[in-house]
């Protein structure tokens, strides 16, 4: 594919960010054609989530984008956030755009929190709001009870356990825990400290759960060409995927005949070895996509990097620490650093392969990058152009 990140920008990520979220996005989309040595009248493409409360005219206004020739949304929540890429990277590719920001900010802890039960989404006229109808009644309002359905078939089909879960607690936040930018920076936690940490919805603990954040990310995407000539070392877009699985509702696909997978995420995982004529042996790092623990596990086993119910057994042993198979999340992902729907771990991705990552991986060649689970996804390989 003709396309790479050349570009990164965030705020910090804080618990009250005392600003709008068009101000955050704004401030994001600033830093981010500052790291690629462009100015917003190089921009002529902006991209978002359908989620995202700040129309893409007015983040252009904010910044003097002068016009657009190309603007899109993804919908479904943190499933949009490697989508975006996507998106930037086929306008680049048929020459509908030449410099394409991808942006997500909002105010998730001090705003409208997703992990409180919104009423209004059962009653919302709408399919979703239909879907909806059918399960809030009886409790499952929130992300966090839906997954725990899951969680507790995939221990009973498969004997993983709530410490199998906290493993991947921990690896991230001993990450968090040297990264400066993280929320959780210099505060790692033992199993223990999970195994202690309060229920949220059985089988799920606290300590299983991501963070609620405020903050922006964005991400400037342009063509191999333009990039040669820009500062830094570009992050080539080798593949990027979306899926939708049979029987697919979001984050709780409860009619499936297997209530223990994630098809849409296998979906992906077909496209992105297809497309990069890469594998799971060739990944350096994998960023995935960490709301909530159970479905880390569950995601390597559909990437491929181990068999259906046996991702318990292939961490056991340390695999997603920095040092171990697959490095997983250096940054802390949404666990450790920040909840910016997925978009601060596409960042990471890029840091680790210009090699300026907080916790810099030896020798990255490829990085794997997952959006949000439980819902229609999308996922993304980035190289060394």
């Amino acid at each position: 594919m003709d396309a790479a990140i050349v570009g990164i920008g965030a705020t910090g990520f804080s618990k009250d960010s005392g600003r709008s979220e068009l101000r955050l996005a704004a401030e994001a989309v600033k830093y981010a054609l500052a790291d690629a040595g462009l100015r917003p009248s190089d921009v002529d493409g902006l991209t978002t989530f359908t989620m995202d409360g700040n129309a893409e005219v007015a983040v252009a206004r904010e910044l003097g984008i002068p016009s657009l020739s190309f603007f899109s949304r993804v919908g479904y929540g943190g499933g949009a956030a490697c989508a975006t890429v996507q998106q930037a990277a086929m306008a680049v590719a048929t020459g509908m755009a030449s410099v394409v920001v991808c942006y997500r900010a909002f105010n998730e802890r001090s705003g409208s929190r997703f992990g409180r039960v919104q009423t209004a989404a059962a009653a919302a006229p709408t399919s979703s709001g239909l879907d909806n109808s059918w399960h809030y009644p009886m409790g499952l309002g929130t992300p966090a009870a839906s997954v725990a359905m899951f969680a507790r078939r995939y221990m009973h089909t498969y004997g993983a356990t709530s410490e199998d879960f906290g493993r991947v607690a921990v690896a991230d936040r001993r990450h968090a825990a040297t990264n400066p930018k993280a929320w959780f920076h210099n505060r790692p936690i033992t199993l223990a400290d999970h195994q202690s940490s309060r229920w949220i919805a059985e089988p799920l603990r606290l300590l299983d759960c991501c963070q609620e954040s405020d903050g922006a990310v964005a991400l400037v995407v342009t063509s191999l060409g333009r990039a040669a000539d820009l500062p830094h070392r570009p992050a080539r877009i080798a593949a990027a995927a979306q899926g939708a699985g049979g029987d697919q509702f979001t984050m709780h696909s409860y009619y499936r005949a297997d209530l223990t997978g994630l098809p849409e995420m296998g979906l992906v995982a077909e496209q992105l070895w297809r497309q990069s004529g890469l594998g799971p042996q060739d990944m350096s790092v994998a960023v995935l996509y960490d709301h909530f623990t159970p479905f880390v596990l569950v995601q390597l086993e559909e990437l491929g990097f181990c068999p259906r119910g046996e991702a318990r057994h292939f961490i056991a042993d340390g695999a997603l620490e920095l040092d171990g198979r697959l490095p997983t999340n250096p940054h802390g992902g949404q666990l450790g650093e920040a909840y910016i729907h997925g978009m601060n771990g596409i960042a990471e991705a890029v840091r680790q392969v210009r090699g300026t990552a907080a916790n810099q991986v030896a020798s990255v060649g490829n990085v794997l990058v997952t959006a949000g689970t439980g819902v229609p996804t999308s996922a993304l390989v980035l190289t060394t152009a």
